[in-house]
């Protein structure tokens, strides 16, 4: 996608708001795993990403590739069914029209999801964490060629602390172990080396993926609130001797899905009220 075939979302969401019109609240980008959550969106429209001018469609597989708009648990949201990452064609702005859609359709902010693996071992497959803030090793930024000043972005308090508060109490009350911490951003789509991994865990991350970053970088360009999970498919590279694998990520993805859609509806259910 060229710089040039770049609105900012607003052709996607005239498009929206002629076949749904709400007053749109949250996005959710949803990663390996959490497609149930697309499926249980009530008053649903579904557009694939075909439709939607701007819109990229992901080639991965696990990916699903249509928005649904729609009510779920009280809140009018935009759901992204599947998302597309850097590593399909090198562009770091690849998901900049779906994002400045959720600002054109008036949404406050944007849940982000991964499927991630771990640096830590006592946070296993099935595990969830909240990101507090990330590290961009990849080096590439969705904003690289913004001609205005605001692409000078503040990414001091990225990860809205209102959101993240709420969600650890949530995730309290609901006996669901949520853990915290710093995710770190690889291009893919190779999996990381195992002396990567132990570089990342000096640097101080807690995770690594494939994805997130340039969302969260670009929600933040459009002032919308982020809130952002990784759901622990693996551990590291090196850490347990076995050879990652995508089918490893597919097949582990729905069991810490199952908590994190939990948390995310419980989360919706406070907005709504």
């Amino acid at each position: 996608m060229t710089a040039g075939s770049r609105d900012d979302g607003r052709a996607a969401a005239a498009i929206v708001r002629a076949r749904r019109d709400a007053p749109y609240r949250l996005g959710i980008v949803l990663g390996s795993g959490l497609g149930p959550l697309a499926d249980a969106v009530e008053d649903a429209v579904v557009i694939p990403y075909a439709e939607l001018p701007g819109l990229p469609v992901s080639k991965v597989s696990a990916h699903a590739g249509a928005l649904v708009a729609g009510w779920l648990e009280g809140v009018d949201v935009l759901v992204f069914s599947g998302r597309s990452h850097f590593y399909e064609a090198g562009d770091a702005a690849v998901m900049r029209n779906a994002i400045g859609m959720l600002s054109a359709l008036g949404c406050e902010g944007v849940i982000l999801t991964n499927a991630a693996g771990s640096l830590r071992e006592e946070m296993g497959p099935g595990s969830l964490m909240m990101l507090d803030d990330h590290i961009n090793f990849s080096g590439g930024n969705p904003l690289i060629g913004e001609a205005s000043d605001a692409r000078f972005v503040g990414m001091t308090t990225a990860y809205d602390l209102g959101w993240r508060a709420a969600f650890e109490r949530l995730a309290e009350t609901a006996g669901i172990p949520l853990s915290r911490g710093v995710y770190m951003w690889f291009s893919g789509p190779s999996f990381e080396t195992p002396a990567e991994i132990r570089m990342a865990r000096i640097l101080g991350a807690d995770a690594v993926g494939m994805s997130t970053v340039p969302e969260a970088i670009l929600a933040r360009f459009f002032d919308l609130r982020v809130v952002a999970f990784s759901n622990i498919t693996n551990l590291g590279a090196g850490m347990t001797g076995a050879e990652l694998s995508h089918q490893e990520t597919k097949d582990m993805a729905p069991v810490g899905a199952k908590k994190l859609e939990k948390l995310i509806r419980r989360f919706l259910r406070d907005q709504a009220g």
